[in-house]
């Protein structure tokens, strides 16, 4: 069983629910922070430029 499975959420709800945890998350951030996250992100090809 897998963890979502078992508080009765769906792939698709948790998948939703982390993302708008993370948009809150990055408004927050510091212009420095933000260009090490997008720097890291590049190096791992999850950007699409």
């Amino acid at each position: 069983m897998e963890f979502t499975e078992r508080f009765g959420q769906s792939d698709d709800f948790r998948r939703e629910e982390l993302i708008r945890k993370i948009e809150h998350s990055l408004k927050n951030l510091t212009l420095q922070e933000l260009e090490a996250l997008y720097y890291d992100m590049s190096t791992k090809n999850y950007t699409n430029e």
